[in-house]
């Protein structure tokens, strides 16, 4: 589908466009990253998806796909933590822009009350109470470039996600798999147990 809306992001250079994310490819992978704009931290599950996806970043771009992050947390709290897990992708805010709003990542009061959808579907009961929002959600959309114009060509969330992350893959191949009943192991990089 055509993205219409001029989408305008906050950059570490200064204000970028969803076009400018290409960087000249004819193809963009967005992962939409959990980072609120009152929070401290990255999510840590959303931190683990990067852990995989730093490293074969340059493998895309030399398959003409760009990727980059972004979240509505203000860009200095997303360079700061980028810088403090050691990423190098490129990590743009939405936060004066409706994008996360708009492609589902991202939940208000209004766009509950306007009937938000999560992963394709209308919001279940629970989101529906004023008290959980603003909320975050994480997910990939894909992005496609002919000259100009920019077209929405694949959306993936929650559980559609999961090939993405590079830790469930290695799981489920060990012999315990998942194991995933219980996450307190779990832990965003730099704050395991030395």
């Amino acid at each position: 589908m055509p993205v219409e809306e001029d989408y305008r992001f906050d950059s570490e250079h200064g204000e970028t466009s969803l076009g400018d994310l290409f960087g000249g490819r004819s193809q963009l992978l967005v992962y939409h990253f959990m980072f609120g704009p009152d929070w401290d931290a990255g999510c840590p599950v959303c931190s683990s998806v990067a852990d995989g996806f730093d490293g074969i970043r340059v493998h895309l771009e030399h398959h003409d796909v760009a990727l980059a992050a972004i979240s509505r947390a203000p860009v200095e709290k997303l360079i700061a933590y980028r810088q403090r897990m050691g990423w190098s992708f490129p990590w743009v805010s939405s936060y004066h822009s409706s994008f996360n709003v708009d492609f589902g990542v991202s939940y208000t009061v209004q766009s509950v009350a306007g009937g938000a959808e999560h992963n394709f579907a209308p919001m279940r009961e629970a989101w529906l109470d004023p008290s959980v929002l603003p909320a975050e959600a994480h997910g990939l959309s894909a992005f496609a470039r002919d000259d100009d114009a920019v077209y929405h060509t694949y959306s993936a969330y929650a559980r559609g996600g999961d090939a993405t992350w590079a830790m469930w893959q290695w799981l489920d191949r060990a012999p315990l798999g998942r194991n995933e009943g219980d996450m307190s192991w779990f832990h965003r990089h730099d704050e395991y147990p030395a």
